[in-house]
């Protein structure tokens, strides 16, 4: 190294003091040394990574020399962190938070570039997962794999107590992220993206002051692996679900004759008490499923399976007789819709205890109805319902009444609807979640933030906020995760799973401007339109509901109510609702009776 200027060293001795304490250049070279000269190798060891972090804060690779380009007295020329190898940088970054890494990213095009390699995101994941063996699949691996892993978690707010706070539950090391969640009678299923089934135990578990408390999903075991799909009874309520039906790929002996094993299909039942599995059929090798929903009565319980080229397969199963130690055949068969429509491909499907609704992959919706109550809110009568062909494929209609007696449907109002009604104001909305008496929406605003919305009956706690319930979509008293995809609602608790998948794009779409409600298509040669979307007529409604509310009080809910409506950024919404809660607070019995006409 370099002596530097005004500094002499004996042969003995500690060095002594000078003017310059120890800057000095490395022969050769332009760049500054990064040690302190004089102090021994234990200590330019020791500041080395301190002083490479000063280094890439003073400068910036795409921004050149600091302002005022002269060299300071007794300082060298600043240097550019493009000189060091990318190997090393990219090292460095990688001990950065996830959040820091993106931020960093987004400062100049060198550190974009560098901080969206796939070196960095490797060992960013190894680090998030130490024991993720493989980076998964997709055009980015190893950055989805880790921001699966970062964002991942399972949130959830009890509707009674005395904590009506947002939790966390325990994040299990072994999953790579998650995909998709089921809360049961006792615990929770979380399946992520590998095929590892997750059971989330309550327990009994004991406070920091030493108290016996019983806690949600705070114990996991692993059910098992090589999952695709699981179901359970498809009932809102959780204590119907007894049982989990879980579609799984094992590895089977060969025949007779033949040598190694082949993957083969199979549905595993498993009690969601306990987590033992009590039953198991396997299906021929030719055959490969990826969904799996269930309809029907316990006694009666079909299994639908969806296979990779689209058709619909079922079996029936009495649930009643499953936990009984015998084995014995159930008959696979195509289902209806798929011998009587082969050539539909169907895409996905979901079902309730009495219907099943098939999606095509060009976007077709077909019906099974299995009671007479539920065709004839479907279609308006019963003239052409046979109960004796209860899976014959119904193309969709427009229903002839949807249910609406607690607002449950957002409109505003509680009329029932016979035909689909646009909900206005509802900002790109990521997840929907709909109850017996209650809807919850799960929506992303302008700058990004998620917030929970929620309309029809409040009882119990269900729409944390407004115990009274709303006829129209209010956001509700709950902090939601910045990741959060799904959301579910039961009896006892509102659960939300955060996962971000990068190569994931939402299903939501704007509506073409000549279909939007209010805003007709203009005519050629026609100027700018004077009142886009209808905004002048809306707020001219707004006023006439306002106006009819009986008392002050009723009409600061009902201004509320239309905050939510209005498309307003997160930020906004929050701030009309906290001051109109401050005037209602203010106001206090103040407008009890009849309007005056000066109020």
């Amino acid at each position: 190294m370099g002596e530097g200027p005004g500094r002499q060293r004996g042969p003995r001795g500690p060095p002594s003091s000078g003017t310059g304490h120890g800057v000095g250049k490395a022969a050769g070279t332009g760049t500054r040394e990064l040690s302190t000269g004089g102090q021994g190798a234990r200590r330019d060891e020791g500041r080395s990574r301190a002083g490479v972090v000063r280094m890439v804060k003073r400068s910036c690779p795409s921004c050149g020399p600091e302002p005022g380009g002269e060299e300071k007295k007794g300082r060298g020329n600043p240097i550019s962190v493009q000189l060091f190898p990318p190997e090393l940088v990219e090292h460095i970054i990688s001990f950065l938070p996830v959040r820091d890494v993106v931020a960093l990213g987004q400062t100049c095009h060198y550190f974009r570039e560098v901080c969206d390699t796939e070196g960095v995101w490797r060992r960013i994941c190894r680090r998030l997962s130490p024991r993720l063996r493989e980076q998964g699949s997709g055009v980015r691996p190893w950055k989805r794999a880790a921001i699966l892993n970062y964002t991942k978690g399972l949130y959830f707010q009890a509707f009674g107590g005395r904590r009506r706070c947002l939790s966390k539950s325990v994040a299990p090391l072994l999953a790579h992220g998650y995909r998709r969640f089921l809360p049961t009678k006792d615990h929770v299923f979380i399946l992520d993206y590998v095929g590892t089934l997750f059971f989330f135990k309550n327990a009994l578990v004991s406070s920091t002051l030493g108290q016996i408390q019983w806690k949600r999903a705070c114990r996991y075991v692993v059910l098992c692996r090589g999952a695709k799909d699981f179901a359970s009874d498809p009932r809102c309520d959780t204590v119907y679900r007894k049982y989990l039906y879980v579609l799984a790929t094992r590895e089977q002996l060969g025949v007779a004759g033949a040598t190694g094993s082949r993957a083969c299909d199979c549905v595993e039942v498993y009690l969601q008490s306990s987590g033992q599995r009590v039953f198991k059929m396997t299906f021929h090798h030719s055959m490969s499923f990826k969904q799996i929903v269930l309809v029907g009565q316990e006694t009666q319980r079909a299994l639908l399976l969806l296979t990779e080229e689209g058709k619909i397969y079922s079996l029936v199963v009495n649930e009643t007789q499953l936990d009984q130690p015998r084995s014995y055949t159930v008959q696979l068969a195509l289902r209806k819709v798929s011998h009587c429509l082969p050539h539909l491909r169907v895409a996905c499907m979901a079902s309730n205890q009495s219907s099943t609704v098939y999606i095509t992959d060009q976007g077709g919706v077909y019906f099974e109805v299995h009671t007479p109550g539920v065709y004839r809110d479907l279609f308006g009568t019963l003239q052409a319902f046979d109960p004796l062909d209860q899976q014959m494929p119904l193309a969709l209609s427009l229903p002839a009444k949807g249910n609406n007696r607690y607002g449950q449907l957002g409109t505003g109002d509680k009329m029932d609807r016979g035909e689909p009604t646009q909900v206005h104001y509802l900002q790109r909305p990521i997840a929907l979640w709909c109850g017996l008496n209650h809807s919850l929406v799960l929506s992303q605003g302008l700058d990004f933030s998620k917030e929970l919305l929620g309309c029809g009956c409040g009882a119990g706690g269900r729409l944390p906020g407004w115990p009274k319930g709303s006829a129209s979509f209010v956001k509700l008293h709950v902090k939601v995760p910045l990741c959060a995809c799904s959301l579910c609602s039961t009896r006892e608790c509102l659960y939300m799973l955060s996962s971000h998948d990068i190569e994931h794009h939402p299903a939501y779409r704007d509506l073409p401007a000549s279909r939007v409600v209010g805003n007709p298509e203009p005519s050629p040669g026609a100027g700018a339109p004077q009142d886009p979307g209808g905004t002048a007529q809306a707020c001219e409604e707004y006023l006439s509901q306002i106006h009819s509310c009986p008392t002050l009080q009723d009409r600061m809910e009902k201004m509320k109510e239309i905050v939510g409506w209005m498309p307003l950024m997160a930020a906004q919404k929050d701030f009309f609702w906290e001051a109109l809660d401050m005037l209602q607070t203010a106001a206090g019995g103040v407008g009890e009776g009849p309007p005056t006409p000066d109020s």
